[in-house]
């Protein structure tokens, strides 16, 4: 199959729109800075220093959310990564918007309005029915390409997202570029040595659905978190069920207990538990039991043990290669991040290729001090994550290969 244009085959001095992603946390109605700003000004910067004239689209939050405000601040906080200002336009594709597109003049850039703010981008529809958007058919004449650098919005068939790159040339950013190769590497790239994932988080089916995907392909799982517990559950521990009305354990228990049952069936030796699990005891403090001891769960585990942590550090150390879907404890209390710090550490020490999953896993790495480098690839994608890990296709990358196509 062809693959994408990238910038490199991208002409200079053009009118550009760039869909990025910057969604980002917001509190009391102040945007946090944060990775995705940094990576997307790479490819903001390399359109302005190759003469460009530049509309950015994005989004943030969702309608009817907390954090569904404009893009003035985005605009501010992209401009500091850029170093160059990038103006805010408070519209997306009406007359200000396209006067401002107009105005622009060689090495500009500015921003339109949250495109989630248009009735026409959040609908999930095939591309071709995006493409006839009064969004797509209004903002696609006024550029001569389409650079899509948003991955972690490429599992959604947004307007945005594939509509407009059907009407007109289509290229990959650089965060495109660089989530994808890294993010889809388990399943298309061989591998010398061993394959080790690290299985943790809260969201157990997320977590099933890429064992379930990659069981042929990885030889070790580092099982922690909630996902560790229901496997411990399944070979006879009292651990894996609720302590009190949460339910966090039963209701993932029930929807996916058959499935965690032919994985231990299939990939027995594939699978390593923890031999222990840390929890906060009557002093508020750290303690650790071994999981045989555990007789009749009273405590919420909250982080794997320390016996654990080494037996996991060394097999992600010794691997060719490690990715990392979900965290093995409640990292952000330092007293259960021991899992999460250490066994990253231990990655980053390593020569392995390594990729560490998006959202609050990648958090740990700034949190404890580790720098980002030592990993090969550090993600800022989620859902699109879990997607290319298990093999499914995304839209956002698909589109942009059938550009290729439909220009041969």
């Amino acid at each position: 199959m062809m693959s994408y244009r990238t910038l490199d085959d991208l002409a200079d001095g053009q009118t550009v729109l760039a869909r990025l992603d910057l969604n980002s946390p917001v509190s009391v109605g102040v945007v946090e800075d944060n990775r995705r700003f940094s990576r997307h000004a790479r490819t903001v910067r390399e359109l302005l220093d190759d003469g460009h004239r530049v509309a950015l689209l994005a989004h943030q939050g969702r309608p009817g959310r907390d954090t569904f405000v404009t893009l003035e601040q985005h605009a501010e906080i992209l401009s500091e990564h850029v170093g160059r200002e990038i103006e805010y336009v408070p519209d997306t594709y009406g007359e200000t918007a396209l006067t401002a597109i107009d105005d622009l003049e060689a090495g500009e850039a500015i921003m339109l309005e949250n495109v989630r703010m248009t009735d026409d981008e959040l609908p999930e529809r095939e591309p071709e029915e995006h493409a006839k958007s009064d969004l797509v058919q209004t903002l696609a004449p006024e550029f001569d390409a389409y650079v899509g650098d948003a991955y972690s919005t490429a599992h959604r068939k947004h307007a945005s997202i594939v509509g407009l790159p059907l009407e007109m040339e289509a290229y990959a950013g650089r965060v495109m570029v660089s989530e994808y190769e890294a993010n889809s590497a388990i399943a298309n790239r061989e591998f010398d040595g061993e394959v080790t994932m690290v299985a943790g988080g809260k969201k157990a089916t997320d977590v099933i659905d890429v064992m379930t995907s990659l069981q042929d392909r990885v030889d070790n799982f580092l099982l922690g978190g909630i996902v560790g517990e229901l496997f411990l559950r399944a070979v006879g521990y009292d651990v894996g069920r609720d302590i009190d009305e949460s339910d966090l354990y039963e209701s993932q228990w029930r929807a996916n207990k058959d499935r965690i049952r032919e994985l231990i069936e299939s990939h027995p030796s594939e699978l390593v538990y923890p031999s222990d699990l840390a929890f906060a005891d009557e002093n508020d403090e750290r303690s650790e039991v071994t999981v045989a001891d555990v007789k009749n769960k009273d405590h919420d585990y909250l982080d794997v043990g320390s016996d654990t942590v080494e037996q996991f550090s060394d097999i992600a150390a010794h691997s060719e290669a490690v990715f990392v879907k979900g965290a093995l404890g409640m990292f952000e209390d330092e007293r259960f991040s021991n899992g999460t710090a250490r066994v990253l550490e231990a990655i980053g020490r390593s020569d392995c290729f390594s990729v560490v999953g998006g959202g609050d896993t990648s958090r740990a790495i700034e949190m404890y001090g580790m720098d980002e480098a030592d990993f090969s690839h550090v993600s800022i994608a989620g859902g699109a994550y879990i997607n290319a890990l298990t093999g499914r296709s995304l839209p956002g990358v698909e589109v942009l290969k059938g550009s290729v196509e439909a220009t041969h």
